[in-house]
């Protein structure tokens, strides 16, 4: 078993972890002594399946723990750090506190197992909800806003493989974003979300009768991409660094709370969470 208290970089989080599990425990009111592990090594169980050793029962045995009792601490340890993602309005309140001259929204489509659900399709057929015919895979659907810079600042929770980008974030995040962009905050966004609304600007899409797009809309596109590009690196912030992303063999219903907890653990080891520096 790693032994991540003699490395700094690794024992910061675990600490962190740990203090929000601890807190946990007194709230439960869970007598002193009564779990199988301490704050600590629970958080670096939770925190080497975050990182992609998604062999639960293998970390139970590493720990000296059931199998029952591993799954119940990497549960518990979703939960905890998930409660601690920022809320949307308050990021959107934080971005232009900092002086951030615009966001940028991004979705992505995270694997996962357990996925067999139907459900009508908008023209009445039937259709695996979780199955996403752009990825060709049973996936969960979720968006993102990111800094100009490509820090993830907010996730939103998971909606269906089957649910296009722009649907998910008209349920989630569109009307705070015209509030934002009235508020001189507004918010980049690639082609999937033509039609989003004011405030949340796409790229001119080329002319359907075959005509070539004026040297102003060429512009704006091209300056488009180029403050997209470094800001759209937010996903691949969260799963490289927190690789169960990649995978998710939890229930779809827990993607959600997977990607917030990640998030926080990012914000984290970015000092970006309040107090933290």
């Amino acid at each position: 078993m790693s032994c991540p208290e003699r490395d700094p970089c690794h024992r910061r989080p675990c600490l962190y972890v740990a203090r929000l599990l601890g807190a946990e425990r007194r709230r439960k009111q869970t007598p002193k002594g009564s779990r199988a592990l301490t704050p600590f090594w629970q958080a670096v169980l939770v925190l080497r399946w975050f990182r992609g050793d998604k062999d639960v029962p293998g970390l139970g045995r590493d720990h000296r723990v059931s199998r029952a009792t591993a799954y119940r601490h990497v549960d518990e340890g979703i939960d905890v750090l998930a409660a601690q993602a920022p809320d949307l309005h308050d990021v959107l309140d934080r971005a232009r506190a900092d002086g951030l001259a615009h966001l940028i929204l991004d979705g992505t489509l995270l694997p996962a197992d357990r996925c067999a659900e139907q459900t009508l399709s908008v023209k009445g057929e039937p259709i695996d909800l979780w199955y996403s015919s752009k990825a060709h895979r049973h996936v969960g659907n979720v968006q993102a806003l990111s800094s100009p810079a490509g820090l993830p600042l907010w996730v939103s929770d998971v909606e269906p493989g089957s649910v296009h980008d722009l649907t998910a974030a008209r349920t989630h995040l569109l009307a705070a974003l015209y509030k934002a962009a009235a508020d001189g905050l507004p918010t980049l966004a690639d082609s999937g979300y033509e039609g989003a609304g004011i405030g949340v600007l796409t790229p001119v899409k080329n002319p359907s009768d075959g005509q070539v797009l004026s040297i102003g809309n060429r512009t704006y596109n091209r300056l488009l991409r180029g403050l997209r590009g470094l800001g759209e690196r937010g996903f691949a912030l969260l799963k490289g660094r927190w690789r169960t992303l990649q995978h998710i063999t939890a229930g779809p219903g827990r993607i959600g709370a997977i990607t917030r907890a990640a998030l926080v653990l990012t914000h984290f080891e970015h000092r970006h969470l309040p107090g933290i520096r």
